[in-house]
Order: structure tokens, then sequence, then C-alpha cells
């Protein structure tokens, strides 16, 4: 159309279509933030940290970061980040709720910031020229109940997250910037951290400088009741277990106890054949008021257990597989990693594509190592094993979410409560990764002839570089390659049919290879009494379908089950059973009683807020738990794989 005509068309346009045309378009958004480079960031920062505030559960924080060079010489913009994309996470859950009273000062004089309206987990420094270095002070305001957030302070318990407590220049990789931590503890505390100490005055101590990206990696737990174990004496790479408890009793290990900890570096070390790390710190918190966490790091990872997890070693042994977990993770996850979870910085968004080996091959290797260190015993992780078959196997929401789908729910969820998880499906990569996993390695011993197994892979993929910690990436292709390395067979159509596809059922051929059918009995499962006892809930989940929490609340309703049939939802409060009050024991007794084909639906009274509902459950089929049944005839694969190595 030539120029005339077009300004002809126009102006005989309606005003109803001239206003069309000015319809609101949108505003571009800024770049302001430079990306992060390769290159070392020209100074040290000085971060110093207070945790002594316990009535008020506060984190004082004062930093004194450099100015570069070229900044200082013209002065200007300098971002500060606070970390947000967390290793081990996998999601943006930085602690950003929880950061206040931000004061940036030069030379005496206090500065403005800004806060980045797009990125707002960055802070823009307006640094006057000639200033070589600011003065940053914050708080963290940490949860003072768990309805916060995860609880970091308590009376006898300090967890510092270096990442909750600092703030780091954008536009470099995190490995190029230095920084030298100091911490004040309540008097007499003492510490566990993967961090080293360079000097201690009083309460407060300094630790030797470390890369940003290491000090994010090396948490802390303090405790006025604190006690430290040598997991391996007269080794050349030290492993410490270093415990905090609640009560100083709770300290009270048993030389045994300490001897299938030191037997679990041992088991590692026997199937990895290398380390990652030239000294390994455990922390494990006993106690009912820090917040609960599991998690990776490289030379260290944060953990906690039950009270009792050493007095009532018998009660809580479905807490020690968490141990194994978390270590295994120095090898699979830290050391080797997917290529799209590693990052230059903590504000680069990740992708979890690799987590079903990341956490599933992980997961499965902390069964086993539980098994062969004696952390567990075989008859212990062979309930666990039942439990986790069960679960997956009448997990209704696998008919529509293929398993791959569920490594974006770190992103997707962040592990907040779901009201239909078993619909939902949430981070199954984890347990139905094991049984994948399970899966593979009874097939490499099949066609091997029991010549190999997945102790050869683990080995061949983690166990290179011995005493590097700097971190290999790997993408699916790689993990294809590494298992036929070991057995050639079509790993890639393998794994494609158990992660890309829906299914009805759980992949439970590792079991049947291994010897061993999912059954279903009366007599209640070791491994989900255990985990009941430790979480305050009574387990129905295979009969009835639900699972109640302190009260009678509602904790879980299964998708699709008796009780999901029924109209029971999650949250609501049973109060009575066939006109009884309700506890545990009389919501058994009607399950048993109405067994008999011909009985009355079972009764149960629900409170729902303000509402009371009478729901009727005509189930039939008693009291039913998981276990495993040895198959005749076929060899017991899975003692071998959970038996320890010499």
């Amino acid at each position: 159309m030539s120029t005339a005509l077009a300004t002809v068309s126009l102006t005989g346009l309606s005003p109803r279509a001239r206003a069309a045309d000015s319809q609101p378009q949108p505003l571009a958004l800024p770049d302001s933030i430079p990306a992060p480079r390769d290159v070392p960031f020209g100074g040290t920062i000085r971060l110093s940290v207070d945790a002594t505030d316990l009535a008020r559960h506060i984190m004082t924080v004062h930093e004194t970061v450099p100015v570069p060079a070229a900044l200082a010489a013209t002065g200007g913009d300098l971002p500060l980040f606070y970390p947000m994309w967390l290793p081990g996470d996998h999601s943006p859950t930085g602690s950003l709720d929880q950061f206040g009273g931000l004061v940036v000062k030069a030379g005496g004089a206090t500065i403005d910031w800004v806060r980045d309206s797009v990125t707002v987990s960055a802070f823009h420094m307006h640094v006057p020229k000639g200033v070589h270095a600011l003065d940053v002070s914050f708080q963290l305001l940490s949860p003072v109940s768990p309805e916060e957030g995860r609880v970091v302070m308590t009376p006898g318990i300090v967890n510092v997250q270096w990442n909750q407590v600092a703030l780091y220049p954008a536009g470099y990789f995190t490995r190029q910037i230095p920084v030298e931590a100091s911490l004040r503890l309540p008097r007499g505390w003492q510490y566990g951290t993967a961090l080293r100490a360079q000097s201690a005055a009083g309460d407060v101590v300094t630790f030797k400088p470390v890369p940003f990206n290491t000090l994010v990696d090396s948490p802390l737990f303090a405790g006025r009741y604190f006690r430290r174990i040598d997991l391996a004496p007269g080794a050349a790479v030290p492993v410490t277990l270093n415990l905090v408890a609640d009560k100083p009793g709770e300290l009270e290990a048993t030389e045994a106890q300490i001897g299938v900890h030191r037997a679990l570096v041992t088991q590692a070390n026997l199937l990895y054949g290398s380390h990652h790390y030239d000294h390994y710190d455990f922390l494990l918190a006993l106690t009912e008021e820090l917040g609960r966490i599991g998690l990776e790091h490289h030379q260290s990872s944060e953990n906690s257990g039950p009270r009792g997890y050493f007095t009532d070693w018998d009660k809580t042994f479905a807490a020690r597989d968490l141990l194994a977990h978390e270590y295994t993770h120095s090898w699979n996850g830290k050391y080797r990693r997917p290529a799209d979870l590693w990052a230059p910085n903590f504000n680069t968004p990740q992708r979890g594509s690799g987590l079903w080996v990341y956490e599933g091959q992980t997961q499965y290797w902390g069964y086993v190592l539980a098994a062969r260190s004696g952390l567990m015993t075989v008859p212990q992780v062979t309930e666990a094993l039942a439990e986790v078959a069960a679960m997956y196997d009448t997990r209704r929401g696998r008919t529509w979410r293929p398993l791959l789908d569920t490594t974006n729910d770190p992103v997707i969820a962040r592990r907040a409560p779901l009201s239909w998880r078993s619909w939902q499906r949430s981070e199954d990569y984890y347990s139905e990764g094991q049984l994948v996993w399970l899966d593979a390695d009874t097939l490499i011993r099949q066609l091997s002839g029991g010549r190999h197994s997945l102790d050869d892979v683990a080995r061949h993929f983690f166990g290179t570089n011995d005493g590097s910690f700097v971190t290999s990436t790997y993408e699916f292709d790689d993990v294809v390659k590494a298992l036929n390395d070991i057995q050639p067979y079509d790993w890639a159509t393998f794994l494609h049919q158990r992660l890309d596809r829906t299914s009805e059922h759980a992949p439970l051929d590792g079991l049947t290879r291994g010897g061993y059918r999912l059954v279903y009995t009366e007599k209640p499962n070791e491994y989900v009494t255990s985990v009941a006892s430790m979480r305050h809930v009574t387990d129905f989940s295979f009969s009835l379908g639900i699972m109640l929490g302190k009260g009678g609340t509602l904790a879980n309703v299964e998708w699709g089950s008796p009780a999901w049939q029924a109209g029971m939802t999650r949250d609501a409060k049973l109060v009575a059973v066939n006109g009884e009050a309700y506890d545990p024991d009389v919501l058994r007794d009607a399950v048993v009683e109405a067994k008999d084909a011909h009985a009355a639906p079972i009764a149960l009274l629900l409170q729902e807020g303000d509402r009371y509902v009478t729901v009727s459950v005509p189930y039939h089929g008693g009291l039913r738990y998981p276990h495993l049944e040895r198959i005749e005839g076929k060899p017991d694969m899975l003692a071998d794989i959970l038996a320890a190595r010499h």
C-alpha cells in the first residue's frame, strides 16, 4: 500500500477503530543488572554475623563490601544480590521476606539504595566517586514459630545458613568473590561447620577466607549442648559427626551406634572408590524445636533427627537413611551435577530435568548404604522399600502426570502443603526414581550374569577425579553412556519409558527381578510404624486411604481411596467412629469389624470448620500394610544389593 493510500485509509477509520490503535503497549523491562562474568571481583568481602539474640530470633549482619576500582574512580551503581536460587532446594527459596533494616554507608555517611523493580532480590547502591568500600548493615528476622517458616534459632540451637545473612555483588561468578566471615555465638556454645577457623576471640570466631559459593555451601550448627565424634579415626581425610540437641541426654550415643555411623563412611568409600572433599562434617540436630532439614553440601550436610535418635534407637530407625542420603550427595549432586542445575551465581534460574538422577539415585543409595552400614537393618530397609513400592503403585496422579514432569515441582510448589498430593504427585522423582534405579540395578545384574551392578556404574560415573571437589556437569546422554559402558543395553529407551510416559503402576520390575513381590497383610509394616511414631500420625493409607495427625485431623486423603469416594478431605477433624469418640484404636477396631462383607459401612463424624458432617465409608478390606514377599525359585538379588561390602 502506498503512503498516500495508507493515509487516506487511516483517516477514514471510525472513532472506535482509531481508539483501538491507541491501546496500551507493554513497557520494556529495565536491563539494569550486569550478567555474571567469570572474572575476579578484586577484593575480599568482610562479613560479620551476631547470632546471640535468641529471644527475638534475630541475626544482625554487617558487611564491608569493596568497590571495584573502576567504579570507585567514577562513582555509579553497584547492585548487590540477596541469594535466592539455593543449591539443594532447586528453586528460588531465599528468605527475602525475612530481610530487614538495610542501611548502607560510605566513609561514615549514609548513602541511598533502591530495590530493583524487576529483580526484587537486587539492591542498587549509589556509590559516590572516590568511595572504595561500602559498609552494609541489615538483620535476618528469622521465624519465631513454624507458621512463619523454618525456625533456625531456638534457646539451645542456632543454624546459620550464610545465604540468609549475606549480600553479594552482581556481575561476577560467585566462585570469584572472596569472603572472610566471622560469627558471634552465645557464650560457651560450640559449633560444627565445613568452614575452618583462622582465629577466635571470646565468643567470636573468624573463618578462613573462601569463595562466596563455598561460604553458602558451608552452613553451621551451634548449640548449648554439643558433641563432636570422629567417624574416620586415623584417616588422612577426616569425617566428623557434629551433634547438637535440645537436651544433653540426647547426645548419649553408644559405641555400637557410633560404629554404624563410621561404617557409613567406609561403605560409601567402598562404593564410590573416591572422595570429593578434603574434610567432611555431618551436622545433626536432635530436636523438636529447630526446623526440620535434610540438605546436602559438598563438604557437609545439614540434618535433623528426632529426639530419641540414639536413646530410642529401635523406634527411630526410619530417620537413619537421611545421613546416608545427604552424604551420597557429595558425589551425586555436588560433584556430579545435571548441567541445568549448575549456575554461576545464586540469582540465576535453574532447571531440574536431571533430578531423577540427582535425587532419585541418591535416594536409592541412601537406603542401600543405610543397610550396608547397619544404620538400618536389612529387614528394616526391606519394609521401607515395600512402603515406597505400595505408595507409588497406588498413586493415582501417575495416570496423568509423567515422572519427569515432577522435576518441575520445586519451582511450582516449593514444598508447600498440597490438597491432593497423591493426584498432583509433587516431587515423586525422589522415591519413584529410587524404584527406577532398583530396576536398572537388577537388570544390569541379570544381563551381566551377576558380573556387574549399579555399584560399577556409580564408581564409573561419580568416582572420577578422586580428591577433586570441582563440580562436573552432565546431561541425559552422559547417563546413558555410563550405563552402556558397564552393561550394553538400550538404556535410553529404558529410561524414557519410565520417565516420560504415564502408567497405571509403579516400576516394580526391580523388585520382581530381585526376587520379591509386593503384598498386603494385616501385620503392621515396621517402617510405616516408625515414621508414624516420629511424625505423630496414624496411618491408614493402604486401607481407608487416610492419615491422621494429633487430635484426629486428616493430614492426608488418598485420591480415589474409600475415604475419597466418601467425600473426605484433608484438614477435616475426625470426631467419632460409629458413634464412639475417635482415637486410633477405635478406628482400627472399626476397620477390622467391617471386614465382613455384610457389615455396615463405617460411620465417621467429621468437623469441617464450624460444620459437622457424617460420612459412610463402605470399606470391607480390613487393615492393609505393605510388605515384600520372597518369590520362590528366584535369586535374592535384593539381599546381595543390601549386603555390606568388604
